[in-house]
């Protein structure tokens, strides 16, 4: 197969008005809202929270834009698994790490929207839901069907994009009333993602045809086959996703055994201990 070229700079309107409204709602609720429902004494947003809100909207303007967007929806499957990372590994948690718990208790408001929330964000829905976004987002009918209308491709990457939402709840929930998972159901919900991900990336590296009639037929860079781009899709499922998730891991296990460390225990009064210097002090 002959290899190919970047395709040429193309802007995308559409993405940069979503991505101006995202960043937009979320000043003026800063500014408008943030005064009369942020706690009395605190700021409406922290400086570590409007960074991680600006981040995550950078991550949904680079995935959606030139030339990852363009690669992705007319070359390679490899970089649309990019794109699809970027949105549920990178910019869904950075955002939830931005809002605010006023903010998201505003924008739960309704009451069924907060009520399925919370139903969803609970340990098994949660992982059903992961589980189901996995294997749809991955089918070869779907896939295909994204790739013919753009329509869909747009509905199909906010589906994606809000049910990332649902799946970070337990580990990043900002509001007490959906309370994050304790630091062991965190390890082992994480640790769980880490393992789904190994069916369907099984069948994109270790396949002997293509699965993807579409991508078959387009060009494709630096002169690899259609197969060579579904086992690098493969490899970045299972190696990048991964490698993102255990270091999530690694970094809540390494906390949870330091405020555990930290917390003080109680003295036997039926052991002998030695005086402490205040005691001999005194």
């Amino acid at each position: 197969m002959l290899a190919v070229s970047v395709p040429a700079f193309t802007s995308h309107p559409d993405v940069l008005l979503v991505v101006a409204a995202i960043a937009v709602g979320y000043i003026t609720a800063l500014t408008r809202l943030g005064p009369e429902l942020a706690p009395v004494g605190t700021p409406v947003a922290t400086r570590a929270q409007k960074t991680c809100f600006a981040l995550g909207t950078f991550a949904i303007f680079l995935a959606s834009s030139w030339p990852i967007h363009d690669l992705g929806e007319g070359y390679m499957y490899s970089i649309h698994m990019v794109q699809h990372l970027t949105y549920t590994m990178v910019a869904a948690p950075l955002l939830l790490l931005g809002t605010p718990a006023w903010l998201a208790r505003w924008i739960l408001s309704p009451r069924w929207l907060f009520n399925a929330v919370r139903a969803m964000s609970r340990f098994i829905p949660a992982i059903v839901t992961f589980n189901v976004i996995i294997v749809v987002t991955h089918w070869p009918t779907f896939v295909d069907l994204t790739l013919r209308s753009a329509l869909v491709h747009f509905l199909a990457h906010t589906v994606l994009l809000g049910s990332a939402f649902l799946i970070w709840m337990p580990i990043l929930s900002p509001l007490p009333e959906i309370p994050r998972l304790a630091p062991i159901g965190r390890l082992v919900f994480l640790f769980l993602q880490t393992i789904v991900p190994t069916i369907p990336a099984s069948f994109l590296t270790f396949g002997e045809h293509p699965l993807y009639r579409r991508y078959e037929s387009l060009p494709k860079l630096w002169g690899l086959s259609a197969l060579d781009d579904q086992l690098i899709a493969g490899l970045i499922m299972k190696i990048a996703a991964g490698w993102l998730l255990m270091t999530l891991i690694a970094v809540i296990f390494f906390r949870w055994v330091a405020t555990d460390d930290a917390v003080p225990r109680p003295r036997n009064p039926g052991i002998h201990e030695p005086p402490l210097l205040t005691e001999v002090n005194a």
